[in-house]
């Protein structure tokens, strides 16, 4: 027993020597933190609005709400879609597809909601939904779309929209793992009625937790407002487009204190000003941070398929036309005749300091709790994410340009596959 503890402790110890993200903060970020910490205003306020302004403007977006988490975001999306105050809103029992290579966070919502989950298989040459298979399982009885863009890319959003559009169905586009990321010119994130963004420390800017949820209509901004913050219109001090809406309530309702008015159901699913000054701090440099992650994979792909080893031991996910990658992490696939080696081989790279982690979660139909909740009824097979559950998984991409000593250790740790 003691062996055993022993060993756990040991691994949660070990320093990595190539983590999946180094260094994630610069001064700079830690500086406004402090500034933040230093002013005792550590609650949501004008830095996060501020950051708000920034993103809506940059990536394209109409509006923009920063949450605690790009999981929050999954979550007041689904349930602003659904809202009593939204004119087509999702219900109780209605069917939404969503790919089988996906996290838990972006399904849980709909379960919470009582969304009936249909899944989809992807397409193994980008990890992103199939759209043939999105095609056909489209019906009478789906409603709405949850599309997950994979590690900097997607399947094609503009033929997607135009599905969706002809069967009046709601798209939430799950964009936590691709920031800054385009597609003919247009940021992934913006092609949904909702879509969220994660700033968690591993992602293309982080502010150590935190997210954020865009959509496109007053309508769908005002149901997100309400719900991130209880239900109540508190806070408009900082968000001059929701004062009509304050006063409006306040004059019809003169018998309530117009400071605490609920006009819906809601969570606390509010960032702090912290979070919210880092992350800006960050987003300013967002083109920067992207450009060296590109360059390290293009480096590290370069370095082992110019080795004398190179034997194409991996498959690298090429960049589907037209996409503008903001790579949030570096998948790879083992060659076919590695599969029963994978987890002797995850276990090396792990006992040589390379941090790795799965794509996404894998098949999330395989999870304990997707069994648990019975996400699955007709035992349906998804062959192309079930591969990528078996072949695949991920090393990070830094945002300052790789060493020569962990450029080696990736050559030579990787290689072993072929002994070990």
């Amino acid at each position: 027993m003691k062996k055993k503890k022993q060993k756990i402790t040991n691994l949660i110890n070990r320093k990595y020597k190539y983590q999946l993200l180094e260094n994630g903060f610069s001064k700079e970020d830690i500086l406004i933190g402090r500034k933040i910490l230093n002013s005792r205003q550590i609650t949501m306020a004008s830095y996060t609005r501020k950051f708000e302004i920034s993103f809506a403007k940059k990536i394209g977006a109409k509006y923009a709400l920063m949450v605690n988490s790009g999981s929050s975001a999954n979550l007041i999306a689904t349930f602003a879609a659904g809202n009593l105050m939204r004119k087509n809103a999702l219900k109780r029992g209605d069917e939404v597809l969503v790919p089988a290579l996906c996290w838990s966070t972006s399904i849980w919502p709909l379960v919470q909601f009582g969304l009936k989950l249909k899944f989809i298989d992807i397409d193994i040459k980008t990890l992103n939904i199939k759209i043939d298979d999105l095609k056909k399982n489209i019906s009478k009885k789906t409603k709405a779309i949850m599309l997950i863009n994979v590690l900097g890319i997607s399947s094609d959003l503009f033929e997607i929209t135009k599905l969706a559009k002809k069967n009046n169905l709601i798209i939430i586009e799950d964009n936590c793992e691709s920031l800054g990321s385009k597609l003919k010119n247009k940021y992934l994130g913006t092609f949904g009625d909702f879509a969220s963004f994660s700033f968690y420390y591993s992602h293309q800017i982080t502010s150590g937790e935190g997210g954020m949820v865009v959509c496109k209509t007053k309508e769908d901004y005002d149901i997100l407002f309400a719900l991130r913050s209880h239900g109540w219109l508190g806070g408009t001090r900082f968000y001059k487009r929701n004062l009509g809406l304050y006063k409006s309530y306040a004059k019809k309702n003169p018998h309530l204190d117009p400071r605490y008015i609920f006009i819906n159901s809601g969570f606390n699913l509010r960032p702090t000003d912290i979070q919210g000054a880092i992350a800006h701090n960050q987003f300013k440099r967002l083109n920067l941070l992207m450009r060296q992650r590109n360059q390290n994979r293009n480096i590290i792909i370069k370095t082992l398929k110019s080795s004398k080893k190179w034997n194409n031991q991996f498959n690298f996910i090429d960049v589907p036309h037209n996409i503008k990658p903001s790579w949030m992490g570096f998948p790879i696939l083992l060659a076919k005749r590695f599969r029963y080696k994978k987890k002797k081989f995850m276990n090396y790279l792990d006992s040589k300091g390379i941090e790795t982690r799965p794509i996404i979660s894998g098949n999330f139909l395989n999870q304990p709790a997707a069994k648990l909740y019975n996400l699955n009824k007709d035992r349906r097979k998804f062959r192309n994410t079930q591969e990528v559950q078996e072949l695949g998984f991920l090393i990070g991409l830094h945002t300052k340009r790789i060493n020569k000593d962990k450029l080696k250790l990736i050559q030579d740790s990787f290689f072993k596959i072929e002994t070990i």
